[in-house]
């Protein structure tokens, strides 16, 4: 089945009344068996499991093609997660460019239980096979790459953790399974913000970790998950679940539009640089090409001018909120080194751009006036 008819079949949920649209189990506990006990497949205590999760994890799984899928109450508790099921004296690879929390989380949270940090530039292979060292345990991917939409090879650089005995993890929130698979490139583990695209309204917050056939992997986080006890309300499962259910529309309507505006500011005079992975400007356009279906609709843009005056356009612009976060039906920009602080690489003439669902010629339109005043 195409991924449009996965997203409603794999979010049906039918109780002993035959809702069409999933209901939301609110209940932190349910009732045993008369004997006291339970089933291996019943619900026990909502921190363990409950209907709307189960669903929510089992749609995870079928959309990434993975194994197993844990959720999480937030994207950061999902990588959380992953980094505990390190050991003292671990080495880890990261991105030079990434979300700055997990940078902070490695180098300022989890070097205090001994597990070290190197981050390199993964655009070039080179840099993350000189990285390794024999205590990698873990390559961290995001591709595209936050903010500065650089691409990483998925496919070679898991044969190189497969080699070194290490996982190889990819963040796919901004390409979403709707373009990029990455377990079937050969990664390990998936991670997802489901906040953004799976959500797509900006109301819940969320994580997910999908994984390939590992049992022992699977363990870990199954006990992380559930003993560590950072795990999604069902009303956020719940949203999530109806989010996935528009996602393929909304993220290929997104994307067109993105598509657009980026050809549009890559011919304007005020533009220094648009990051876009299918422009063929793009220093890893073929990489893109590869192992993407789409583009996705992120893009950031770098203005002459620097600070100010990327500064000046985020402000003069009418139809994107000046705000953090992407994915959803609202058009976004922030300028993302004023908020990543002390371990920010970003550039300070960078704006980051997630379009929403709004008219291609309305946003283009409102770009075409806030750039006059730079």
């Amino acid at each position: 089945m195409k991924i449009e008819t996965l997203a409603i079949t794999s979010t049906t949920l039918h109780d002993e009344k035959r809702a069409v649209i999933p209901p939301i189990y609110l209940s932190t506990t349910f009732e045993r068996k008369e004997d006291g006990t339970f089933d291996k497949d019943d619900y026990i205590y909502n921190r363990l499991d409950n209907p709307n999760r189960r669903m929510l994890e089992k749609s995870l799984t079928v959309l990434e093609k993975g194994y197993q899928a844990f959720t999480f109450a937030s994207g950061l508790a999902a990588v959380n997660a992953v980094f505990q099921t390190l050991r003292t004296g671990d080495h880890v690879i990261l991105p030079d460019d990434a979300y700055y929390a997990v940078i902070l989380l490695a180098e300022e949270l989890f070097k205090d239980f001994g597990i070290t940090s190197t981050r390199v530039n993964q655009a070039q292979i080179e840099n993350v096979a000189n990285a390794i060292t024999p205590q990698t345990r873990l390559i961290w991917l995001e591709t595209p790459s936050n903010p500065q939409l650089r691409m990483a090879d998925i496919s070679v650089i898991a044969k190189l953790a497969k080699q070194a005995n290490a996982l190889c993890v990819v963040d796919n929130t901004w390409a979403t399974p709707i373009w990029q698979n990455p377990l079937r490139l050969g990664a390990d583990i998936v991670m997802h913000s489901t906040t953004k695209y799976f959500g797509g309204h900006s109301d819940l917050l969320g994580g997910a970790l999908v994984i390939n056939k590992n049992e022992i992997l699977a363990e870990k986080l199954r006990k992380i998950q559930k003993v560590g006890g950072a795990v999604p309300s069902p009303f956020d499962c719940w949203l999530a679940a109806r989010g996935i259910r528009t996602m393929p529309l909304r993220v290929k309507a997104q994307t067109a539009s993105a598509t657009k505006l980026a050809k549009f500011l890559a011919t304007h005079s005020a533009i220094e640089l648009v990051h876009y992975p299918f422009l063929p400007s793009h220093a890893q356009y073929e990489i893109a090409k590869k192992q993407m279906k789409g583009a996705g609709a992120m893009l950031s843009i770098e203005v002459n001018g620097g600070r100010e005056a990327a500064m000046k356009i985020a402000n003069k612009l009418k139809l994107f909120a000046h705000a953090t976060s992407l994915g959803g039906v609202e058009s976004l920009i922030e300028h993302r080194k004023s908020i990543e602080g002390a371990v920010s690489q970003t550039p300070d003439s960078l704006l980051r751009i997630s379009v929403g669902l709004e008219h291609p010629a309305d946003l283009i339109a409102d770009f075409k006036q806030a750039l006059k005043y730079v």
